[in-house]
Protein backbone atom coordinates (compact mmCIF):
# COMPACT_ATOMS: atom_id res chain seq x y z
CA UNK A 1 0.00 0.00 0.00
CA UNK A 2 1.45 3.32 -0.96
CA UNK A 3 1.24 5.66 1.95
CA UNK A 4 2.18 9.00 3.12
CA UNK A 5 1.88 11.16 5.82
CA UNK A 6 1.30 14.92 6.32
CA UNK A 7 2.21 16.93 9.48
CA UNK A 8 2.32 21.09 9.35
CA UNK A 9 5.88 22.23 10.49
CA UNK A 10 8.39 20.55 12.24
CA UNK A 11 10.58 23.04 14.79
CA UNK A 12 8.55 22.23 17.91
CA UNK A 13 7.67 19.66 20.23
CA UNK A 14 4.13 19.16 21.42
CA UNK A 15 1.49 16.82 21.58
CA UNK A 16 0.58 16.80 17.96
CA UNK A 17 4.59 15.75 17.13
CA UNK A 18 4.22 12.68 19.72
CA UNK A 19 0.96 11.80 17.38
CA UNK A 20 3.28 12.11 14.67
CA UNK A 21 5.59 10.15 16.08
CA UNK A 22 3.17 6.99 16.33
CA UNK A 23 1.96 7.23 13.01
CA UNK A 24 5.47 6.83 12.03
CA UNK A 25 6.11 3.79 14.45
CA UNK A 26 2.57 2.45 12.76
CA UNK A 27 3.77 3.64 8.84
CA UNK A 28 7.69 3.31 9.18
CA UNK A 29 7.78 3.08 5.10
CA UNK A 30 6.19 6.00 4.57
CA UNK A 31 7.55 9.15 4.00
CA UNK A 32 6.52 12.31 5.67
CA UNK A 33 5.74 15.73 3.92
CA UNK A 34 5.54 19.10 5.69
CA UNK A 35 6.28 22.41 5.18
CA UNK A 36 9.77 23.16 7.02
CA UNK A 37 11.67 21.00 9.00
CA UNK A 38 14.49 22.43 11.75
CA UNK A 39 15.94 18.99 12.70
CA UNK A 40 18.50 20.81 14.91
CA UNK A 41 15.04 21.70 17.02
CA UNK A 42 13.78 18.07 16.47
CA UNK A 43 14.68 14.32 18.37
CA UNK A 44 18.21 13.12 16.89
CA UNK A 45 16.51 9.79 15.44
CA UNK A 46 13.97 12.02 13.74
CA UNK A 47 16.82 12.74 11.01
CA UNK A 48 16.63 9.18 10.15
CA UNK A 49 12.98 9.78 8.84
CA UNK A 50 12.11 10.44 4.77
CA UNK A 51 11.01 13.73 5.05
CA UNK A 52 10.29 16.28 1.99
CA UNK A 53 9.50 19.92 2.98
CA UNK A 54 8.35 22.69 0.82
CA UNK A 55 9.92 25.46 -0.26
CA UNK A 56 8.86 27.37 3.10
CA UNK A 57 11.49 25.65 4.66
CA UNK A 58 14.14 27.14 2.33
CA UNK A 59 12.95 31.00 2.96
CA UNK A 60 14.24 33.18 5.85
CA UNK A 61 13.57 33.12 9.36
CA UNK A 62 11.44 30.18 8.76
CA UNK A 63 12.28 27.52 11.28
CA UNK A 64 11.74 29.97 14.18
CA UNK A 65 9.09 32.54 12.88
CA UNK A 66 6.89 30.33 10.44
CA UNK A 67 3.81 32.74 11.14
CA UNK A 68 5.02 35.47 8.79
CA UNK A 69 4.54 32.68 5.58
CA UNK A 70 1.16 31.77 6.99
CA UNK A 71 -0.33 33.30 3.40
CA UNK A 72 2.02 31.32 1.74
CA UNK A 73 0.89 27.86 3.59
CA UNK A 74 -1.80 26.91 0.88
CA UNK A 75 0.16 27.08 -2.03
CA UNK A 76 3.30 25.08 -0.04
CA UNK A 77 0.86 21.94 0.44
CA UNK A 78 -0.92 22.10 -2.45
CA UNK A 79 2.51 21.65 -4.56
CA UNK A 80 3.20 18.76 -3.48
CA UNK A 81 2.52 15.48 -6.27
CA UNK A 82 0.37 13.13 -4.31
CA UNK A 83 -0.58 10.77 -7.62
CA UNK A 84 -0.73 7.33 -7.56
CA UNK A 85 -1.08 7.12 -3.43
CA UNK A 86 -3.60 4.77 -1.67
CA UNK A 87 -3.52 6.51 1.51
CA UNK A 88 -3.01 9.83 2.74
CA UNK A 89 -3.22 10.53 6.52
CA UNK A 90 -2.44 13.96 7.62
CA UNK A 91 -1.98 15.22 11.11
CA UNK A 92 -3.41 18.56 11.29
CA UNK A 93 -3.81 21.74 13.00
CA UNK A 94 -3.07 24.11 10.29
CA UNK A 95 -2.89 23.32 6.52
CA UNK A 96 -2.10 20.53 5.87
CA UNK A 97 -5.25 18.75 5.23
CA UNK A 98 -5.30 20.91 2.12
CA UNK A 99 -3.41 18.78 0.09
CA UNK A 100 -4.52 17.88 -3.14
CA UNK A 101 -5.21 13.94 -4.24
CA UNK A 102 -6.59 12.01 -6.67
CA UNK A 103 -9.91 9.73 -6.63
CA UNK A 104 -8.61 6.75 -6.15
CA UNK A 105 -6.28 7.90 -2.94
CA UNK A 106 -8.20 8.09 0.46
CA UNK A 107 -7.28 10.99 2.46
CA UNK A 108 -7.44 10.62 6.29
CA UNK A 109 -7.79 13.87 8.41
CA UNK A 110 -6.55 13.80 12.12
CA UNK A 111 -7.43 16.87 13.54
CA UNK A 112 -6.50 18.21 16.25
CA UNK A 113 -8.24 21.31 15.69
CA UNK A 114 -9.47 23.43 12.55
CA UNK A 115 -7.40 25.97 11.63
CA UNK A 116 -6.92 27.95 15.13
CA UNK A 117 -4.84 30.86 13.21
CA UNK A 118 -7.24 31.75 10.54
CA UNK A 119 -10.82 30.98 13.18
CA UNK A 120 -9.95 32.33 16.12
CA UNK A 121 -6.28 34.56 15.13
CA UNK A 122 -7.61 37.34 18.40
CA UNK A 123 -7.24 34.23 20.49
CA UNK A 124 -4.61 32.31 19.03
CA UNK A 125 -2.39 36.17 18.76
CA UNK A 126 -2.61 36.40 22.57
CA UNK A 127 -2.08 32.88 23.27
CA UNK A 128 1.19 33.46 21.11
CA UNK A 129 2.30 36.73 22.14
CA UNK A 130 2.77 37.34 18.07
CA UNK A 131 4.23 41.01 17.72
CA UNK A 132 1.90 44.20 16.39
CA UNK A 133 3.94 44.05 12.94
CA UNK A 134 2.72 40.46 13.11
CA UNK A 135 -0.32 40.60 13.80
CA UNK A 136 -1.05 43.82 11.09
CA UNK A 137 0.85 42.13 8.20
CA UNK A 138 -1.18 38.83 9.01
CA UNK A 139 -4.91 40.65 9.19
CA UNK A 140 -5.90 41.02 5.51
CA UNK A 141 -5.19 37.70 4.48
CA UNK A 142 -7.80 35.99 6.93
CA UNK A 143 -10.66 35.85 5.02
CA UNK A 144 -9.14 34.60 1.78
CA UNK A 145 -7.21 32.19 3.96
CA UNK A 146 -10.76 31.03 5.84
CA UNK A 147 -12.29 30.64 2.72
CA UNK A 148 -9.40 28.10 1.21
CA UNK A 149 -9.59 26.50 4.93
CA UNK A 150 -12.90 25.78 4.50
CA UNK A 151 -12.59 24.47 0.73
CA UNK A 152 -9.95 22.41 1.21
CA UNK A 153 -11.71 20.60 4.05
CA UNK A 154 -13.49 19.07 1.54
CA UNK A 155 -10.55 17.41 -0.14
CA UNK A 156 -10.90 15.21 3.10
CA UNK A 157 -12.74 11.82 2.71
CA UNK A 158 -12.69 11.30 6.80
CA UNK A 159 -12.18 13.50 9.72
CA UNK A 160 -11.13 11.90 12.83
CA UNK A 161 -11.10 14.19 16.06
CA UNK A 162 -8.83 14.27 19.19
CA UNK A 163 -11.96 15.20 21.29
CA UNK A 164 -15.41 16.23 21.58
CA UNK A 165 -14.80 19.77 21.45
CA UNK A 166 -12.72 19.34 18.61
CA UNK A 167 -15.57 17.01 16.86
CA UNK A 168 -17.96 19.99 17.36
CA UNK A 169 -15.67 22.97 16.17
CA UNK A 170 -15.00 20.91 12.69
CA UNK A 171 -19.15 20.49 12.54
CA UNK A 172 -19.27 23.67 12.98
CA UNK A 173 -16.64 25.24 10.95
CA UNK A 174 -16.17 22.18 8.10
CA UNK A 175 -19.64 21.00 8.13
CA UNK A 176 -18.37 17.86 8.36
CA UNK A 177 -19.15 14.68 10.40
CA UNK A 178 -15.90 12.78 12.12
CA UNK A 179 -15.43 10.47 14.96
CA UNK A 180 -13.27 10.67 18.20
CA UNK A 181 -9.88 8.55 18.74
CA UNK A 182 -8.26 10.43 21.58
CA UNK A 183 -4.30 11.00 21.48
CA UNK A 184 -2.11 8.34 22.14
CA UNK A 185 -0.42 8.60 25.99
CA UNK A 186 2.54 6.08 26.79
CA UNK A 187 1.21 5.33 30.05
CA UNK A 188 4.16 2.42 30.41
CA UNK A 189 6.62 5.37 30.89
CA UNK A 190 4.76 6.43 34.45
CA UNK A 191 4.35 3.71 37.27
CA UNK A 192 2.58 5.27 40.70
CA UNK A 193 5.42 5.75 43.58
CA UNK A 194 5.47 4.01 46.92
CA UNK A 195 5.43 7.44 48.54
CA UNK A 196 3.58 10.84 47.77
CA UNK A 197 5.84 13.82 48.99
CA UNK A 198 4.65 17.25 49.85
CA UNK A 199 4.08 19.37 46.91
CA UNK A 200 1.77 20.22 44.02
CA UNK A 201 3.51 20.10 40.27
CA UNK A 202 2.76 21.67 37.16
CA UNK A 203 4.72 20.32 33.79
CA UNK A 204 4.84 22.14 30.49
CA UNK A 205 5.64 25.60 28.76
CA UNK A 206 5.54 28.65 29.82
CA UNK A 207 3.35 30.88 27.80
CA UNK A 208 0.51 33.25 28.80
CA UNK A 209 -2.31 31.43 27.74
CA UNK A 210 -1.95 28.32 30.40
CA UNK A 211 -2.61 31.05 32.96
CA UNK A 212 0.75 29.67 35.35
CA UNK A 213 0.08 33.06 36.52
CA UNK A 214 -3.10 32.73 38.42
CA UNK A 215 -1.88 29.16 39.64
CA UNK A 216 1.36 30.91 41.20
CA UNK A 217 -0.92 33.52 42.82
CA UNK A 218 -3.16 31.25 44.69
CA UNK A 219 -0.29 28.94 45.76
CA UNK A 220 1.73 32.04 47.09
CA UNK A 221 -2.01 32.76 49.46
CA UNK A 222 -1.74 29.00 50.64
CA UNK A 223 1.60 28.73 51.09
CA UNK A 224 1.43 25.32 49.84
CA UNK A 225 4.66 23.85 47.67
CA UNK A 226 4.42 24.11 44.30
CA UNK A 227 6.76 22.88 41.38
CA UNK A 228 6.66 24.22 38.21
CA UNK A 229 8.75 22.31 35.36
CA UNK A 230 9.07 23.43 31.86
CA UNK A 231 10.76 26.29 29.88
CA UNK A 232 8.63 28.93 27.82
CA UNK A 233 8.98 32.69 27.65
CA UNK A 234 6.62 33.55 30.27
CA UNK A 235 9.45 32.24 32.60
CA UNK A 236 11.04 35.98 33.31
CA UNK A 237 7.39 37.14 34.35
CA UNK A 238 5.95 34.01 36.56
CA UNK A 239 9.77 34.09 38.72
CA UNK A 240 8.74 37.83 39.46
CA UNK A 241 5.18 37.23 40.71
CA UNK A 242 6.28 33.72 42.90
CA UNK A 243 6.35 33.58 46.27
CA UNK A 244 9.22 31.35 48.81
CA UNK A 245 6.48 28.62 48.01
CA UNK A 246 7.15 28.41 44.32
CA UNK A 247 9.98 26.27 42.76
CA UNK A 248 10.88 26.79 38.97
CA UNK A 249 12.97 23.95 37.59
CA UNK A 250 13.23 24.54 33.98
CA UNK A 251 13.41 21.58 32.16
CA UNK A 252 13.27 18.13 33.59
CA UNK A 253 15.45 15.27 32.16
CA UNK A 254 13.23 13.06 30.61
CA UNK A 255 14.58 9.78 32.81
CA UNK A 256 13.50 12.17 35.64
CA UNK A 257 10.05 13.10 34.40
CA UNK A 258 7.90 10.08 35.70
CA UNK A 259 9.24 10.22 39.16
CA UNK A 260 8.79 13.78 39.99
CA UNK A 261 5.41 13.43 38.66
CA UNK A 262 4.27 9.88 40.37
CA UNK A 263 5.71 11.81 43.93
CA UNK A 264 3.35 15.07 43.37
CA UNK A 265 0.25 15.49 46.07
CA UNK A 266 -1.39 16.50 42.77
CA UNK A 267 -0.89 17.70 38.78
CA UNK A 268 -2.25 20.90 38.47
CA UNK A 269 -3.89 22.14 34.73
CA UNK A 270 -5.10 25.60 35.08
CA UNK A 271 -5.41 26.28 31.62
CA UNK A 272 -7.55 25.26 28.27
CA UNK A 273 -6.41 22.79 26.03
CA UNK A 274 -7.85 20.49 22.81
CA UNK A 275 -7.13 17.78 24.72
CA UNK A 276 -4.08 17.71 26.78
CA UNK A 277 -1.59 14.73 27.34
CA UNK A 278 -0.14 15.53 30.46
CA UNK A 279 -2.86 15.04 32.73
CA UNK A 280 -3.11 11.91 31.89
CA UNK A 281 0.45 11.03 32.15
CA UNK A 282 -0.02 12.42 36.17
CA UNK A 283 -3.14 9.42 35.96
CA UNK A 284 -1.12 7.06 34.83
CA UNK A 285 1.29 7.57 37.87
CA UNK A 286 -1.29 7.04 40.09
CA UNK A 287 -1.98 10.77 40.64
CA UNK A 288 -4.94 12.84 40.86
CA UNK A 289 -5.47 16.32 38.88
CA UNK A 290 -6.54 19.44 39.36
CA UNK A 291 -7.60 21.34 36.24
CA UNK A 292 -9.96 23.72 34.66
CA UNK A 293 -13.24 22.64 33.45
CA UNK A 294 -12.59 23.06 29.63
CA UNK A 295 -11.28 21.11 26.79
CA UNK A 296 -9.84 18.12 26.87
CA UNK A 297 -9.99 18.13 30.97
CA UNK A 298 -13.69 17.44 30.48
CA UNK A 299 -13.19 14.28 29.05
CA UNK A 300 -10.28 13.13 30.94
CA UNK A 301 -10.64 14.31 34.69
CA UNK A 302 -13.81 12.18 35.63
CA UNK A 303 -15.13 11.44 39.22
CA UNK A 304 -12.43 9.76 41.12
CA UNK A 305 -9.33 11.42 39.05
CA UNK A 306 -8.91 14.57 40.09
CA UNK A 307 -11.31 17.74 40.35
CA UNK A 308 -12.23 20.27 38.72
CA UNK A 309 -12.74 24.27 38.77
CA UNK A 310 -15.00 26.31 37.12
CA UNK A 311 -13.51 29.68 37.09
CA UNK A 312 -9.78 30.58 36.01
CA UNK A 313 -9.19 32.80 39.29
CA UNK A 314 -6.79 32.65 41.82
CA UNK A 315 -10.55 32.65 44.36
CA UNK A 316 -11.45 29.35 42.56
CA UNK A 317 -8.04 27.32 42.27
CA UNK A 318 -7.61 27.94 45.92
CA UNK A 319 -11.56 26.89 46.86
CA UNK A 320 -10.52 23.51 44.88
CA UNK A 321 -7.25 23.11 46.49
CA UNK A 322 -8.07 23.45 49.97
CA UNK A 323 -11.74 21.25 49.76
CA UNK A 324 -9.44 17.89 47.63
CA UNK A 325 -7.80 15.36 49.50
CA UNK A 326 -5.18 14.18 47.38
CA UNK A 327 -4.78 10.79 50.11
CA UNK A 328 -8.48 9.77 49.80
CA UNK A 329 -8.18 8.77 46.13
CA UNK A 330 -7.12 5.74 44.34
CA UNK A 331 -3.82 5.18 42.76
CA UNK A 332 -5.08 2.18 40.93
CA UNK A 333 -8.29 3.60 39.50
CA UNK A 334 -6.42 6.45 38.44
CA UNK A 335 -4.02 4.33 36.49
CA UNK A 336 -6.48 1.89 35.01
CA UNK A 337 -8.38 5.26 33.67
CA UNK A 338 -5.21 6.39 32.02
CA UNK A 339 -4.69 3.35 30.47
CA UNK A 340 -7.69 3.59 28.05
CA UNK A 341 -5.90 6.67 26.35
CA UNK A 342 -2.60 4.45 25.95
CA UNK A 343 -0.87 4.43 22.65
CA UNK A 344 -1.23 0.76 21.76
CA UNK A 345 -5.22 1.80 22.39
CA UNK A 346 -4.43 4.52 19.64
CA UNK A 347 -2.91 2.47 17.42
CA UNK A 348 -5.84 -0.35 17.60
CA UNK A 349 -8.85 2.65 16.79
CA UNK A 350 -6.71 4.13 14.11
CA UNK A 351 -5.49 0.53 12.31
CA UNK A 352 -9.30 -0.43 12.70
CA UNK A 353 -10.64 2.81 11.57
CA UNK A 354 -7.78 2.74 8.34
CA UNK A 355 -8.61 -0.56 7.64
CA UNK A 356 -12.09 0.20 7.72
CA UNK A 357 -12.17 2.92 5.29
CA UNK A 358 -9.90 1.70 2.63
CA UNK A 359 -11.90 -1.09 1.83
CA UNK A 360 -14.96 0.96 1.53
CA UNK A 361 -13.01 3.17 -0.84
CA UNK A 362 -11.85 0.31 -2.36
CA UNK A 363 -15.26 -0.88 -2.94
CA UNK A 364 -16.10 2.39 -4.55
CA UNK A 365 -13.75 2.19 -6.92
CA UNK A 366 -14.15 -1.04 -8.09
CA UNK A 367 -18.09 -0.76 -8.72
CA UNK A 368 -16.59 2.61 -10.83
CA UNK A 369 -14.58 0.88 -12.77
CA UNK A 370 -17.22 -1.78 -13.00
CA UNK A 371 -20.09 0.72 -14.17
CA UNK A 372 -17.21 2.59 -16.62
CA UNK A 373 -16.32 -1.16 -18.20
CA UNK A 374 -19.58 -2.24 -19.28
CA UNK A 375 -21.46 1.63 -19.60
Amino acid sequence: MKTVLVHDWMNQRGGAEDVLETFVEMYPTAPLYTSLYAPEKMPDHWRKWKIFTSFIDRLPWSHSRQQLYFPLYPSAFEGFDFSGLDLVLSNKSGFCHGVITGPETLHICYCLTPTRYVWRYHQYAERENLSWVVRQILRPFLTSLRQWDRLAADRVDYFIAISKEVRRRIAKIYRRDSVIIYPPVDTGRFQPATQVEDYYLLVGRLVPYRRIDLLIKAFNIMERPLLIAGKGRDRGRLEEIAGPSVTFLGRVPDADLPGLIARCQAFMFPGEEDFGIAPLQAMAAGRPVIAYAAGGALETVVPGTGALFSEQSVRAIIEVVENFDPSNVSQTFIREHAEQFDVEVFKRQISDFVEQKLEQHQTIDLARWNYAATG
